[in-house]
């Protein structure tokens, strides 16, 4: 592993506008890269056995830095070329793009690993939270601290 350059570090946002899966691809096209590994997080009908009727996602004042830093992280314990991570807030419904990270290295393999550390590096460590609204009329909240 050796230490990514600091433009590996290319596309990070928090949008209350709809994601694009070719935004992050087009952050990561350079042909050096063999291998570009996406992750697309979609609103999903249900959760722990409920209904979802959709959900709103907030963010720290401090999450866009936060998001950031665990690109940077990321792309440091990975041999990768390319990082990039857009979160989406606000009301979301069942369909829409919540998440899209993508890293590029020179293998396959190498981009899979980095691509699943920084999905879940990114839903442990930056303060995004989730108000999902069930079908029964009930809601909660996951992810606050």
């Amino acid at each position: 592993m050796t230490a990514a350059p600091p433009a590996a570090v290319r596309l990070v946002e928090i949008r209350d506008t709809p994601l694009s899966v070719d935004d992050v691809l087009a952050s990561l096209d350079e042909s050096v890269d063999g291998g570009v590994t996406l992750f697309v997080g979609k609103v999903r009908d249900h959760d722990g056995g409920r209904g979802v009727t959709g959900l709103d996602y907030s963010a720290h004042p401090s999450a866009l830095d936060r998001l950031r830093e665990v690109c940077a992280q990321v792309a440091a314990r990975h041999d990768v070329h390319g990082v990039s991570a857009i979160h989406r807030v606000g009301r979301l419904g069942i369909g829409d793009l919540a998440v899209v990270v993508g890293t590029a290295a020179a293998h396959r393999g190498t981009a899979f690993e980095a691509s699943r550390d920084l999905i879940d590096t990114l839903k442990a460590e930056v303060p995004i939270w989730k108000h999902q609204v069930f079908t029964d009329g009930t809601d909660e909240w996951v992810g606050t601290p």
